[in-house]
């Protein structure tokens, strides 16, 4: 189609006048019906954050990675002052406020953490890849072992809300392949006297994780990547911050721009920005519980993408009238509203759950929920999410906390080419190789042809030096 943007229909009205108490707010409609677009046509169709967004956090982050990178501890200090209004002479938390923190947690929340870790570790264990040792031919082996990096910087977000989880699904994996150095960091709460958030430090102790520093924002994610000399803190006698080999976490849209901004110098995970979720539902689906997980992941942050791709209009109408009835009554209605009226929210209407597969795929949300007829058969056809939740009962909120699931997941449609967090983020696949004499003699012939052909003799002349 030559012009897809003239033929999408696209309105920004809930259908129905909201009854009495309900909350009033626009959840954009997009309908694709009938219409036979390209992979790059359906990427343009469907909602999306406003490029603007992207290019201003781009800005703001290069001079935050610049001046922590100039100035070190006293940067990180100001942008505290700036940022979270705390006044902070070193970032790192001492081991007493760990110790605390576990000791005061809620024995509920403690037992739910518990098994939420004991989760993800039965996952996590699973994962690990086997070393290949292949004898490829008679004095040859060919290896490809599996080796943890040194050191990682994991970060938990803390600005709109508190992410103990989000310790667990970044530390559990770390630890499953091995790390030997864990530092984590979370944004420092005024209200907890300049600490992250207590049941963060908890979640921490509990895991073992002892390195914890409350730095938060693109500044955090610039001093793992590039360390922080002692020499350049504000305080007396202050440690410094070695650098990490690899950084992970979710977070906003300024964490995710300076993950990618860093990436090269350290490795990342994904661009895990503002979460999203998509629904893929037909006739078959509840609109009360489509409605409650749209809902759930706009909570997250007014930037939240909540997208629902459906066959049928009477239940996006559904959805809609039941969006309104529990928008009002949810704890962060403001943030909500903000989420589910922005651009990167809405109804995609699809001619059939064939279009609607393609339009997820070329959507390639963080959470895709699949809540159709034969579900299980069609979540088999998506080729591009970061987690994919099957029928009625697996909704989103079961992976961001009990599922067994990591719920570090990319997002901005980065999961048609990267992975969610898990074990293999820490490993790197190292190659080894292992010739005796003979065995290189059987081949040597080869080297010395290639080399040539390549227009590089010396190749082949350190085998051939070999044989002489």
């Amino acid at each position: 189609m030559s012009n897809p943007d003239s033929a999408v229909s696209t309105t920004s009205a809930i259908p129905t006048p909201a009854p009495a108490g309900t909350a009033h707010f626009t959840f954009g409609r997009t309908d694709l019906r009938g219409l036979n677009l390209s992979l790059a046509e359906l990427k343009r169709a469907v909602p999306r954050t406003a490029a603007e967004t992207l290019t201003t956090a781009e800005d703001a982050v290069r001079g935050i990675i610049a001046d922590v990178r100039a100035r070190g501890f006293a940067a990180l200090s100001e942008l505290a002052q700036k940022f979270d209004g705390v006044a902070q002479d070193h970032p790192r938390v001492p081991a007493a406020a760990l110790e605390q923190a576990l000791a005061q947690l809620d024995p509920a929340v403690r037992a739910a953490l518990e098994e939420s870790i004991r989760r993800a570790k039965a996952f996590a264990a699973a994962q690990r890849p086997a070393n290949v040792d292949l004898p490829i031919a008679d004095g040859a082996v060919v290896s490809q072992h599996w080796i943890p990096v040194r050191r990682v910087g994991l970060y938990v977000p803390g600005g709109l809300a508190a992410y103990p989880s989000s310790v667990i699904m970044n530390v559990v994996p770390a630890l499953a392949a091995g790390v030997g150095q864990v530092a984590l960091a979370s944004p420092p709460q005024k209200e907890n006297g300049g600490l992250p958030d207590l049941t963060v430090l908890a979640a921490a102790a509990l895991l073992g994780i002892d390195e914890v520093y409350a730095m938060g924002g693109a500044q955090a994610i610039a001093a793992f990547a590039y360390g922080i000399p002692a020499e350049t803190s504000a305080a007396d006698n202050a440690g410094s911050l070695e650098p990490v080999d690899v950084v992970t976490g979710p977070g906003n849209i300024f964490v995710a721009t300076a993950k990618r901004l860093v990436k090269g110098v350290v490795g990342i995970d994904a661009e895990a920005g503002a979460t999203e979720i998509a629904v893929l539902a037909d006739h078959t689906a509840n609109p009360v519980f489509v409605a409650a997980d749209l809902i759930s992941q706009a909570e997250h942050d007014p930037n939240a993408a909540s997208v629902l791709v459906t066959t049928s209009p009477e239940l996006a109408a559904a959805v809609e009238r039941e969006l309104a009835v529990q928008v009002a009554a949810t704890a962060h209605r403001e943030r909500v509203e903000a989420a589910l009226s922005g651009p990167q929210s809405g109804t995609v209407l699809v001619s059939d759950v064939a279009q609607g597969i393609a339009v997820c795929n070329a959507y390639a949300a963080e959470h895709l929920e699949v809540v159709t007829e034969d579900a299980a058969a069609v979540a088999a056809q998506i080729t591009n999410a970061g987690a994919i939740f099957v029928g009625d009962y697996s909704p989103v909120s079961l992976g961001d906390y009990c599922a067994g699931s990591n719920h570090v997941l990319p997002t901005s449609g980065t999961a048609a080419f990267s992975s969610g967090l898990n074990v293999t983020t820490f490993l790197r696949a190292v190659q080894l190789i292992n010739y005796d004499k003979a065995a290189l003699s059987t081949v040597a012939g080869h080297v010395v042809t290639l080399s040539a052909a390549e227009g590089l003799p010396a190749h082949g002349d350190a085998v051939a030096i070999r044989f002489r």
